[in-house]
């Protein structure tokens, strides 16, 4: 097996980078996509209780769908490609990332805006300078559990001709060559702890921050 890997990054290496740019091109895109859609409606569903009962019953609703489901749900409408899967990725990374800024921004200390207001700070200035700060290392973590849901879902955006490294994995159990599911399995596991690692490291660091200022 490990020779049959090491030949195969001999041979095809270009192929293996092909595949993981996609991966990456394609988990990255839906990330940033899903920010911006969900950090704004988790922030309007701090300050409202009926926006916010609204985003935690669709959060709820959404981590009900299977990500293959979703995947073939929009086949009929959109085809298949890096279009429909993007839109499938963005889907199942808004959940977390809308539950956890709701949650940041409440538990942000009321005290904190009432001081700032006293100083004389528009809305604005106080989300900028307070509430932002405070309620980071609750949207990192979402950030977090968004990007690892991601990475590993999209190694199903193969099935509707998206690429990727799940392209590998399901070579390899079509042709009987378990080197190329090891290779993809891996690879998208290594991408998963590398993701996981660096988010803990953002949140540490946010988290020191908001105690040496706050």
């Amino acid at each position: 097996m490990l020779s049959e890997i090491i030949k195969y990054f001999q041979t095809s290496s270009g192929e293996y980078f092909t595949y993981l740019e996609q991966h990456l091109w394609l988990s990255f895109s839906a990330l940033i996509i899903s920010m911006i859609i969900a950090l704004p409606i988790g922030y309007l569903g701090s300050r409202n209780k009926f926006v916010a009962a609204f985003c935690q019953t669709f959060s709820q609703l959404l981590r009900i769908i299977p990500s293959l489901a979703l995947l073939f749900i929009l086949i009929p409408f959109i085809g298949t490609g890096f279009i429909p899967a993007l839109i499938s990725l963005v889907v199942l990374a808004l959940p977390p990332l809308i539950v956890n800024t709701i949650l940041g921004f409440n538990e942000v200390p009321q005290t904190f805006s009432e001081v700032g207001l006293s100083l004389g700070m528009n809305q604005f200035q106080l989300l900028k300078q307070i509430s932002f700060p405070l309620a980071l290392p609750y949207i990192l973590n979402g950030i977090k559990l968004a990007l690892v849901e991601i990475i590993a879902s999209a190694t199903l955006a193969t099935y509707i001709g998206a690429g990727g490294l799940g392209t590998l994995i399901f070579t390899g159990l079509g042709l009987y060559k378990m080197q190329y599911v090891v290779i993809g399995a891996v690879s998208v596991a290594l991408l998963s702890l590398i993701s996981m690692w660096l988010m803990d490291f953002l949140i540490r660091k946010a988290e020191k921050h908001d105690k040496n200022n706050y």
